[in-house]
Formats: C-alpha cells, structure tokens, sequence
C-alpha cells in the first residue's frame, strides 16, 4: 500500500466546494470517481483545504491510499484522462505512510480579487467580485498591514465554526491594485471558517472611507464579529498553494500586543523538535499560549517541546506521550 500526494487546481464556479455533500457535486467527489476509474480500486482522497462553494484552487494538496503498480509521478497524467477541464490533478508523487496533509505544519496561501470600475466584466465574472464604487487600495493595504502577525481573529470568524482555538498567525498580508483590478494576498499557517471572506469584506470598509485604516487593530482586539465588515462573495477566492514545514523557518519571532516570543525547530536523532523562549506575556494569556504551541507542535509532527522564560537557563521538555505539564522535566 502506497501514499500518494497529489497537487489540484480547480475552478469552483459550478462545485459545491471540497468535501463531499448530499446536495450537490464537489471537488472531493470528482477526484473520487476519478481515482476509483483508474485505479479500480475504492479511493477516498484527504484535502489539505476543504474550499468552500465558488472558491477556486491553484495549489490545493489530496492524498489518498493504493495497491496501483501505476508509478506515483505518472499517476496525475492518468487521472486527468478522467478528470473534467475544470479539475486538473498537476503533479503526483509518492509521500510517507504517515504524512495526512490537514495534520502537517504548513502556510496557505489565498488571494482575492476585486474588480473595481465603472462596469462589470462578463468574461472574468465567476474570478473577481465586481465593486463599481471607488476603493482606496492604499488605505486597504495600511490597514492590512495592523494583520500581520499572531493575533485572536475571532472577530473574523463565521458563526458556526468548530474551531475551539481563534488565535492564527498571517505571516504575508498585502493589498496591490493593477489597472482596474485590486489584488488582495493572504498568508497565514491556517485560517478560520470564512476568515479570508470576511477580511477582504472589512478592508473594503476602509477602502470606501467609512473609516481610517487604524480602525482595523480596533476591531482586531475587539474580537467580536458583529465590529467586522460582511463576508465577500467566494467567486474571487483562489487558494494559491500550500507550503509544508521544510520550507517554512526554522527560526521565527512572534510579537504583537499581549506576548513576544521566539520558536526555533530542528531535527534530533529521536525526531522534530520545538523550542518555545518566551520573552513576554500578558499574564492571562500564558498557560493558553504555552498549552496552545505545545499541541501544535505535536500536531505538526515534533517528537518534543521545549520552553523556557527568557532570563531562565532551564527548558521544561514535554515529550509526544507524556504532555501534562505536570510530567515535565528539566534539563
């Protein structure tokens, strides 16, 4: 039995977005009945993103488990023969048994598109939302900007989202107008239910000059949906791509309001490792942050987690079977 990781692009103008549903046809089935056609075998493919209806994909990620002697790199030519011209399966390659691309360290990618002129387009209409009023884009990008970072975006999350954790760190946050088009680009290492909809809809807020781009941070720490702007429509959404642990840092500073701190990966005989230094923190946030960055880095695939205050010499060593703080140990 192989692993296979495939890379996806899609237009999502006519599917019911990714994961698999009783009242329309989506991405996850076309791949599905693809996979199952050639290989003759019952596939079931996991997505990295599950996109929502309309959304678009350049780079989304699938894997999905095989007894085919077809070779791993040929397997994305084969499938396309079954495949729509809306769904095109872009590279295949084998991964390891273990590798499950929603539970990996990874960034993703999004960008919108706003049309922004006088009148609509009808050729590119299902690939920019069309605004005819006029949008500042250099205020867009200033307030985008209060954005970047680690931050609690409950304030842009839908409601009936099942995420029990808000805070997210977008890393890239730019908004560029070319001619008539307003391309605005997102990079975080994940994103709530509607997060990218719902940001774009607020920067268009500040866009029009219903307020000044500062107001962002405002509604950032206010943490509260109803202070955001309403969610944008999904045809201008494109997920861009999906780039996995060994081609993020290995060293990275997280600082903004309410904590500072550094984390630093490597490699040890045993496995990955975490190191957590925390240089500051509100004091309510602490135990929260600490709790949340050890989960993740088990999550990710890190056999161990570090952490010590900035001043101590000591590291608290949490390891992937014994979590509790409690079990701890110093060296």
């Amino acid at each position: 039995m192989k692993r296979i990781k495939l890379v996806v692009a899609y237009d999502g103008t006519r599917y019911c977005g990714w994961q698999i549903q009783d009242n329309g046809v989506t991405i996850e089935e076309m791949l599905n009945r693809a996979l199952t056609k050639l290989t003759g075998e019952e596939i079931r493919v996991t997505g990295a993103s599950r996109t929502d209806s309309g959304v678009h994909a350049k780079g989304n990620i699938a894997v999905f488990d095989t007894e085919t002697r077809i070779p791993p790199e040929k397997i994305c030519y084969a499938v396309n023969q079954y495949l729509p011209e809306d769904i095109v399966v872009q590279s295949s390659e084998e991964a390891p048994p273990f590798y499950h691309p929603r539970k990996c360290n990874s960034l993703k990618t999004y960008e919108y598109r706003i049309l922004n002129r006088r009148f609509p387009d009808p050729v590119g209409r299902f690939y920019s939302y069309y605004v005819h009023w006029p949008l500042d884009a250099d205020k867009m990008a200033e307030a985008v900007s209060y954005l970047k970072g680690e931050h609690d975006f409950a304030a842009f999350c839908s409601a009936g989202s099942q995420a029990e954790d808000t805070v997210r760190k977008i890393y890239e946050a730019s908004v560029k107008r070319d001619g008539d088009l307003i391309m605005i680009r997102l990079t975080g290492d994940g994103f709530l239910y509607n997060m990218v909809r719902i940001i774009v809809g607020t920067l268009m807020e500040a866009g029009r000059g219903l307020w000044e781009p500062a107001h962002m941070k405002e509604i950032l720490n206010g943490r509260d949906r109803t202070r955001a702007g309403t969610k944008a429509p999904a045809k201008g959404l494109t997920l861009v791509s999906i780039r996995h642990l060994d081609q993020m840092p290995r060293e990275e500073r997280n600082t903004n309001d309410w904590i500072d701190y550094t984390l630093l990966r490597d490699e040890t005989e045993t496995g990955a490792r975490v190191r957590m230094i925390l240089h500051a923190c509100r004091e309510s946030e602490r135990e929260r942050m600490i709790r949340r960055s050890m989960a993740r880095a088990f999550r990710d695939g890190a056999e161990e987690f570090l952490f010590r205050e900035e001043g101590d010499p000591e590291w608290k060593v949490f390891r992937r079977q014994t979590r509790n703080p409690s079990d701890s140990q110093k060296i």
